[in-house]
């Protein structure tokens, strides 16, 4: 048996197996170009008695840190607590990435670009050294241990957002989960191909992906909320004891996005904060030139939620300014 730090190091695992109790792993997936191998920290609370099997998993972007912060704090919460059925955190999917302090995954092959992660689940099994990555974590160690999952991101970095949700309204276990989150928006999303939540969802196992902020910023009041939002699930699904607690502001919920971009370059001073409910025609930005003058005002193109605003003030055309949800 393999051991590093005192942890096992496993190359598959099967939750059902183990002892009820606390464990932790090091679970290797794949090598990297000088043979030594990804070893991603593996959480594990099974509880005396059956029930729910959860799957929470964060840093698939290895720049959302706030993610990874919440996963962890998570496990905190677990250790000493009796649970039912079983809970796994896996808060470092992407380890090329967070060592990068990129979003993407690092191939070391010169012909290879960097790699989004969340766009290749469920991997291939002779793919692309990153592809090779999702395969073995998405097949040996997420799929086996799971009824439900939860995802959890930031915004990337360069932009904000509040605690957000998406999940897919046509599966009402996942819209349960979104809304015991008690966060302050949740988009109707049918989900994209290759992403984690998608490819859950497309296997029968209800799924929501949870953005806890801005990429790169610690934002501890939002990793807090998230923690308890995920608890509340976890109540919910009586794998913890006591009543989940509702929140006191009911999300904006929403299935479409606008995104407002730039005509021009220059610098962007909003007009709007996040969270804020705005009317079609009202001024979202004014954009300055070199000489500080006004060079272009951006109105509201609908009626909409305020989910997401640039942080960096110089803006080239066709980045991104505001983003709204809307119905």
């Amino acid at each position: 048996m393999e051991a590093l730090n005192g942890r096992e190091v496993v190359e598959s695992l099967q939750v059902s197996s183990l002892t009820p109790g606390c464990h932790e792993f090091w679970f290797r997936p794949s090598t990297n170009a000088t043979g030594q191998g990804w070893l991603l920290p593996v959480f594990v609370k099974k509880g005396h008695q059956p029930g729910r099997a959860i799957v929470i998993t964060a840093g698939v972007h290895g720049d959302e840190l706030n993610g990874v912060l919440t996963a962890q704090k998570l496990m905190a919460e677990l250790r000493d607590s009796e649970i039912e059925g079983s809970v796994m955190v896996v808060p470092e999917i992407n380890q090329s990435g967070i060592n990068a302090s990129t979003r993407h995954f690092i191939p070391s092959d010169p012909d290879a670009p960097p790699v989004d992660l969340n766009r290749v689940f469920p991997g291939k099994e002779k793919g692309s050294s990153a592809e090779q990555y999702i395969y073995s974590i998405w097949h040996k160690l997420l799929m086996p241990n799971a009824e439900k999952a939860i995802d959890l991101h930031t915004q990337t970095k360069g932009a904000e957002y509040p605690l957000y949700v998406f999940a897919d309204y046509r599966i009402p276990a996942s819209v349960e989960m979104a809304r015991w989150m008690a966060a302050d928006a949740i988009m109707d999303d049918p989900g994209d191909p290759g992403i984690l939540e998608t490819v859950w969802n497309q296997n029968g196992i209800p799924s929501i992906t949870v953005e806890v902020g801005t990429g790169k910023l610690m934002q501890l009041d939002l990793v807090e909320r998230a923690v308890q939002g995920v608890l509340n699930i976890l109540k919910a699904e009586n794998i913890l004891s006591g009543e989940p607690v509702k929140q006191d502001e009911e999300p904006c919920e929403g299935k479409a996005l606008t995104s407002i971009r730039a005509h021009s370059g220059g610098y962007f001073i909003p007009q709007v904060a996040m969270g804020q409910r705005v009317k079609k025609g009202e001024l979202l930005v004014i954009q300055h030139d070199s000489f500080g003058q006004d060079c272009a005002r951006y109105l509201a193109p609908c009626e909409g939620y305020v989910l997401s605003k640039n942080l960096d003030p110089l803006r080239e055309p066709g980045a991104l300014l505001v983003r709204l949800l809307h119905d």
